[in-house]
């Protein structure tokens, strides 16, 4: 008889025990069991043959020895002791014998080669299973022994299975999760941190020497600034180096650090993080006209030298601090502003959307934004699941989702700060007159529709009388509307006329008529976000119930009664992340590996939550938030973090390179109050900091040499230091902090792209008229999702739609076209070159080494000079004979596209209304061929690695 089984009768394991006389357990089969063959068939056969006793598939019983020998519905042997070449367990296992349904039945779910020689090898040992009291006494035994190889288990709030629940974990990727505590070290200060550094150094390497003053300085003014020192700041340090180098080092990071640019560098890097943005994204990318008072919360927070605890309470929670009674106006206001990091994802709700999806959308976005950017860990891998790799279970997920059930968005009232930059507001009024020019068309549009109605009426031999009533009626209460033809429909649909009785919306219309009806109407809607950002509001959220909404076209603001109307969410788990699909409901909590004991309890009211949450999130005692954030400090200052992803602490990141010094620097950093001013003094104090990037004598390659800090890791400017930098040296630079954002000249290409948003086109981007407005730093530039400067993009600009735990650092060829083309480097060029010749009124030699202390801190060489002096003479006699047509911006923009509703092609105008009081940079027109001759010389001298680098 063929001995192959039906599935039914064999899921798995559904096999007799042949009654013959069992050999002597082994000791090392009786371990086997308890450490692997026991949790094998926890995970692989339970689940049918056991968990459920009612619907135990096949009639085969794992739960105890007792029913396995006891056998199934099968009248085949399944286990022969002593001989797993004879036994159908194993045999069916291995999925390759003929005459045994492979087992288990998917393929997904097949043992793994070593697993089927643990089955081979227990019931070659004899098949033991020994009682519960063996079992924990032999794990106890055992336990350090097994922990070693097959790793731990760690607490939790539990996950959605057994399995998962008891899952063990290798040490090594629980390293994030355990206490800080501060490693002994002989030094103190920086001292400490290279005695740390040196743990780790290959016997025998020697690390590279301090840098030159020259370069230090160079180095530390990026980093705190993102701008270069003046040649006269350069001069005055190595003056001051030559004498007291320790004293000159700590004037100058002191100077830094109180520096108003140093608040600029370090939001930049923050903004990184937590996707900063002034649009929303997706369809219709609106512009969110007051995120910008978040950006410079985060510009104030660090020159404030704000406590990092309160930092990350004021950005969860600010809202509910703020309704404290003992706030002050300004203080409340500034905690609303600050609560704008809960907006930062992308986020719409169109008519086209399900509004429970997109809530569900901010739901699940704020929760991993909190995970990456305080804890270190992308908790949305456990949305549909308990996490992989990692112990955070579905339940913390959704718990911590929780915390935000109850958190609304709106743009709340919030007055203007009296350290808030409001200058230039006055541009509005280019905003007012698009507008109007909306308006206009669609008034002309609308009696364009009245008249096409009159013909529909005739064509369709139907009355008008109802209609021209209803129509003179409307015209008398609203003698100044654009949508007389409108209301008029709807004035006769509320007296229950039929529709088929009257003219259909944009009746007559041509493909031109649908294209502007659709580009003035949806423009109008762009302004009331555009508009906003000149008003005091604030980017923000509020507590209380979720209102029913169908749709999102203008900005919210909080209702009246929040805590009566709408729905009161209740968090469950979402069965494969669906939100139609809730399971079993959770309250708010926390991450529970990180908490264990419960200490921390959330409250389920409606207010409350976040305030409890962030309090968890800055406690002291939280290994993950102090460990995260010296991380990204050390990133920020060497170009490379100690643990290796800074949004990913967990079992899939890269464990940390020292992690004595990360302890150590978190600890620190928790004593010494949260200060981000006194961990940078303490890391750019220590010889790490200050080593040459020239490689020393070693056998080690340079990446090897870096990795260990023994010598420093040069890094190249980033896309907003390169611009911000050729501002700086230019002369052209703006430097006053914060305001509205504003608008560089970009690529005129992609400026006047047809950017298409729902249903009709973006406006273009039109730059700022003033040079002034045009030439603030990059920090402020309008950041839209949908379109990003060209220039900036090229050399890594990270896209606002994820969280940037590092920028990425790519040479390609198209940086060339960028920096040694476009039109922004030669008018930077062009306005040094001015400013040295004219405005400085250098010349000859001394205008080129000007160029060099300017651009490189530092006087040209001999061959240098000589080389500039032949290019400059060389290059005017070829300027000597050219022409330039002075620069004009253009006053419109014509779009061409196939109108949807006709499929017809259509061209709609669009009047750049800015464009016409713009004032052009200095331009080759306006200087004599000696000026535009050494703008070519300093156009080669911007694209250097000299300039472009930091050593």
């Amino acid at each position: 008889m063929k001995k192959r089984i039906r599935q039914a009768a064999l899921p798995f394991l559904c096999l007799l025990t042949l009654q013959i006389p069992l050999p002597a357990a082994s000791p090392d089969a009786e371990q086997l069991f308890v450490r692997r063959i026991k949790p094998l068939f926890s995970e692989k056969c339970l689940a049918c043959h056991g968990n459920e006793p009612e619907k135990i598939k096949g009639g085969f019983d794992m739960r105890s020895r007792e029913a396995i020998l006891k056998g199934g519905d099968s009248d085949q042997p399944g286990l022969i002791t002593g001989n797993p070449e004879e036994s159908p367990l194993y045999l069916a296992s291995t999925r390759r014998h003929d005459d045994w349904e492979a087992m288990p039945p998917k393929e997904a779910d097949q043992l793994y080669a070593e697993q089927l020689q643990w089955i081979k090898d227990w019931i070659a040992g004899g098949a033991p299973w020994p009682d519960d009291e063996r079992v924990q006494l032999i794990a106890r035994t055992h336990e350090a022994e097994w922990a070693k190889e097959d790793g731990t288990p760690i607490k939790t709030s539990g996950g959605l299975s057994p399995e998962w629940t008891n899952r063990k974990y290798q040490p090594a990727d629980l390293w994030a999760y355990q206490p800080v505590i501060k490693p002994h070290t002989q030094s103190t200060g920086p001292a400490a941190i290279d005695e740390l550094i040196a743990l780790h150094f290959p016997p025998s390497l020697q690390p590279s020497p301090a840098a030159d003053p020259h370069t230090f300085i160079r180095r530390a003014t990026f980093d705190l600034t993102g701008l270069p020192p003046t040649p006269e700041e350069v001069k005055t340090f190595t003056a001051a180096h030559a004498l007291d180098a320790n004293a000159a080092i700590l004037a100058l990071i002191d100077r830094l650090l109180d520096s108003p640019h140093y608040g600029e560098r370090l939001a930049q890097h923050w903004l990184d993080v937590v996707r900063y943005a002034d649009s929303s994204g997706f369809a219709n990318d609106y512009e969110r006209g007051n995120a910008w008072r978040y950006r410079d919360y985060v510009v104030r927070a660090f020159n404030d030298d704000k406590p990092y605890r309160q930092f990350i309470q004021e950005q969860i929670a600010g809202d509910e601090l703020a309704s404290e009674p003992s706030q002050i106006s300004n203080r409340k206001s500034e905690m609303l502003i600050a609560t704008g990091f809960l907006r930062m994802g992308p986020w719409e709700l169109t008519g086209m959307e399900v509004p429970k999806i997109a809530r569900q959308r901010f739901l699940d976005d704020v929760t991993n934004s909190v995970g990456e950017t305080f804890l270190a860990h992308s908790l949305q891998c456990a949305r549909c699941h308990d996490h992989k790799f990692d112990p955070v279970p579905t339940i913390d997920y959704y718990s911590i989702q929780a915390v935000f059930a109850t958190t609304q968005i709106a743009e709340r009232d919030s007055a203007f700060l009296p350290t808030e930059n409001t200058a230039n507001f006055d541009e509005r009024r280019y905003l007012q007159l698009k507008r109007e020019e909306h308006q206009q068309t669609l008034t002309a549009l609308d009696k364009v529709q009245l008249q096409n109605a009159q013909t529909w009426f005739q064509q369709h031999a139907k009355d008008p009388a109802a209609w021209n009533a209803a129509v003179e009626q409307t015209t008398r209460k609203r003698r100044d509307s654009s949508d007389l033809f409108t209301v008029t429909r709807h004035t006769l649909l509320k007296q229950g006329i039929a529709e088929d009785s009257f003219p259909p919306k944009l009746v007559g219309f041509t493909p031109e008529q649908f294209g502007m009806e659709r580009a003035a109407r949806k423009g109008l809607e762009r302004l009331r976000w555009e508009m906003d950002r000149y008003e005091p509001y604030a980017l923000a959220v509020y507590n209380g119930r979720t209102p029913e909404m169908k749709s999102v076209y203008a900005p919210l603001r909080p209702p009246a009664n929040p805590l009566q109307s709408g729905e009161l969410e209740q968090t469950s788990i979402l069965t494969g992340g669906d939100p139609f699909s809730p399971d079993q409901s959770v309250k708010p909590g926390v991450l529970s590996v990180v908490d264990p004991t419960k200490k921390h309890r959330i409250p389920d009211s409606i207010a409350g939550r976040r305030k409890a949450f962030a309090a968890w999130i800055a406690d002291d005692q939280n290994p993950l938030t102090s460990r995260a954030i010296v991380n990204r400090i050390w990133l920020w200052h060497f170009d490379q973090p100690i643990a290796g992803n800074p949004n990913n602490f967990g079992g899939t990141g890269k464990k940390p390179t020292h992690p004595e010094l990360l302890d150590w620097l978190a600890a620190t950093f928790v004593e010494q109050g949260g200060s981000f001013k006194k961990l940078h003094r303490l890391i750019m104090t220590s010889a790490a900091y200050q080593r040459s990037s020239q490689s020393p004598k070693s056998t080690l390659a340079r990446e090897d040499l870096e990795k260990h800090y023994a010598t420093f890791k040069p890094r190249r400017l980033s896309a907003e230091e390169l611009r911000d930098t050729m501002l700086a040296t230019s002369g052209e630079l703006n430097p006053p902090l914060g305001g509205i954002p504003n608008r560089p000249e970009i690529n005129l290409e992609a400026a006047m792209q047809p950017r298409q948003v729902m249903g009709t086109f973006a406006s273009a981007w039109v730059p700022n008229p003033q040079p002034a407005q045009r030439h603030r730093r990059s920090l402020y530039a309008l950041k839209l999702r949908g379109l990003s400067d060209p220039m900036l993009e090229v050399f890594n600009l990270p896209g606002p739609d994820f969280s940037c735990e590092r920028r990425e650092t790519s040479t390609v060829t198209p940086q060339v076209f960028a920096l040694f083309n476009s039109q922004n480097s030669h008018a930077r060029a062009l306005a040094l070159a001015h400013r040295v010749l004219i405005k400085e009124g250098h010349d000859h030699e001394t205008a080129i080494q000007r160029c060099f202390t300017l651009i490189y801190q530092r006087p040209s060489k001999s061959s240098e000079l000589t080389a500039c002096l032949a290019h400059w003479r060389a290059m005017q006699t070829i300027q000597s004979t050219a022409t330039f047509t002075p620069m004009k911006p253009p006053l419109e923009v014509r779009h061409s596209a196939v109108e949807e509703n006709t499929g017809e092609k259509f061209t709609l105008i669009e009047k750049l209304h800015a464009n016409a009081d713009f004032i052009p940079d200095l331009q080759p027109s306006d200087c004599d061929a000696r000026t535009r001759a050494l703008a070519d010389v300093c156009l080669v001298l911007l694209n250097t690695n000299e300039f472009a680098y930091v050593y």
